[in-house]
């Protein structure tokens, strides 16, 4: 055997990469991360494995080729002071881009308005500081919360978007309304079918955000 010839191939194997690769030949692992960082919406509570809004994301962008891989952060019964409170996990993470879904939980406790916005303006102000790119989604709550309430929670996610120029989906339930067997039967959570519509409603709002596979 050719000793030099045999060291020569033996390294080269040494620089190939050792994880998965994509179609383009760029290890999985290196794709960056877009974040969906929220509450029981983003968890998928009542779906099974592979139902939640970010499992169809990821399937959107493996069918359009873009280079990331989607991680669910999201966890139930979250309020924005765990989001706060969660945060530097997120930012290990070292995310693209993060999809900030929080605040029904807050709302639907009745929690004060200024409370919820102050949080969410300290979760987006460290993502700007970490230059992550952010999509914030919004959300609404029952009529039975009164006009006011709602008119000032509502304006929280407004405000902030136009605060900190970011991609903004203002209603994250907007293309549900009125679509059956959306919704489970708790009335707040999406179902399966409901959770591939918010997907579609997000990606058309990450899209600028986002970059092809190179």
């Amino acid at each position: 055997m050719d000793v030099r010839k045999f060291v020569l191939v033996a390294f080269c194997f040494t620089l190939l990469p050792t994880g998965p690769l994509t179609a383009s030949g760029v290890p999985i692992s290196d794709r960056p991360a877009l974040v969906c960082f929220g509450d029981s919406i983003t968890a998928g509570l009542g779906l099974q494995e592979g139902q939640t809004y970010p499992d169809f994301l990821q399937k959107k962008r493996h069918a359009q080729g873009y280079a990331y891989k989607v991680l669910n952060q999201g966890t139930s019964g979250a309020t924005t002071k765990d989001a706060l409170a969660t945060l530097p996990d997120v930012l290990r993470l070292r995310p693209a881009i993060v999809i900030v879904e929080f605040g029904g939980n807050d709302g639907l406790r009745g929690l004060p308005v200024t409370q919820t916005r102050a949080n969410l303006d300290q979760v987006l102000t460290a993502l700007e500081k970490a230059h992550v790119k952010i999509l914030l989604a919004g959300i609404t709550l029952p009529p039975d919360y009164g006009p006011d309430y709602i008119r000032a929670f509502d304006e929280i996610f407004r405000d902030l978007a136009a605060k900190h120029h970011v991609a903004f989906v203002p209603m994250l339930y907007k293309d549900l309304v009125n679509v059956p067997g959306t919704i489970q039967s708790d009335g707040i959570h999406p179902t399966a079918k409901g959770a591939a519509i918010i997907a579609g409603t997000l990606f058309a709002a990450l899209k600028p955000l986002l970059r092809k596979t190179p």
